[in-house]
């Protein structure tokens, strides 16, 4: 099983740190953000990981390398200067995904949730794991019935988690869903919660509820807080 790793965004929220740093390279705990990811993908198994970029992309190869001090094979997807959005950046990096699901996990958050307890293989298109709306969010992004599908809409709306299993069929047919404005462009530059929108009423898009512990890591406050959360304690998964 190969992993995405988004790390392309501009971070402009946690100026001025990113000013000189992208953001994923931000150190939270002793390490860079990402490197959690990377120890948890190469712990479950994972040998190879796609890293897109854009902003100060030339950070990303000379702090991580290729990937051997993890057991992995990191390969860069450099979008240009210009960030391609999640979907525009999925669908650049399918490529070096091939044909098999992948993980995919924002590059910007920071989850105990244990990788290795998602499906391998998505029963649909997409498998996404929810978690509670944090109280900075404005609204929540889709709900989780009962039976494990996610829908666009419900009574209680959750917050996805920038973490899920995909599949590249999911990206079959995108233009014949996506409005945005660089659709257009080359490369195309448009975002995936459409996309899954799209195929949620057909029951394709799975997911599950994660209780345990989730940041999105956007503003230096967060980002404080998470190192505090992480000095005070050890970590373990949930």
């Amino acid at each position: 099983m190969k992993a995405l790793i988004f790390a392309a965004g501009l971070g402009e929220r946690m100026r001025p740190l990113t000013d000189s740093t992208p953001k994923p390279l931000l150190q939270a705990g002793g390490k860079p953000l990402i490197v959690w990811h990377l120890e948890k993908l190469a712990a479950m198994g994972v040998r190879e990981v796609v890293v897109n970029t854009s902003w100060l992309a030339e950070q990303f190869p000379q702090t991580l390398g290729d990937g051997e001090r993890w057991g992995l094979r990191i390969v860069y997807s450099y979008e240009g200067e210009t960030p391609l959005e999640t979907g525009g950046g999925l669908l650049h990096a399918l490529p070096l995904l091939g044909d098999a699901p992948f993980l995919l996990v924002n590059g910007d958050i920071w989850t105990d949730c244990d990788f290795a307890q998602l499906p391998r293989e998505p029963e649909g298109l997409a498998h996404l794991v929810m978690v509670d709306r944090p109280v900075q969010a404005a609204h929540g992004d889709f709900a989780l019935d009962r039976d494990g599908h996610v829908r666009a809409d419900g009574p209680q709306l959750l917050t996805y988690a920038g973490l899920g299993v995909y599949r590249p069929q999911l990206l079959q047919g995108w233009r014949d869903i996506v409005t945005d404005a660089g659709a257009q462009d080359q490369p195309p530059r448009f975002r995936l919660a459409p996309v899954l929108r799209a195929h949620m009423p057909s029951g394709t898009i799975s997911g599950q509820y994660h209780r345990g512990r989730w940041t999105d890591v956007g503003t230096p406050q967060r980002l404080a807080e998470l190192e505090r959360e992480l000095t005070a304690g050890p970590i373990g998964y949930a």
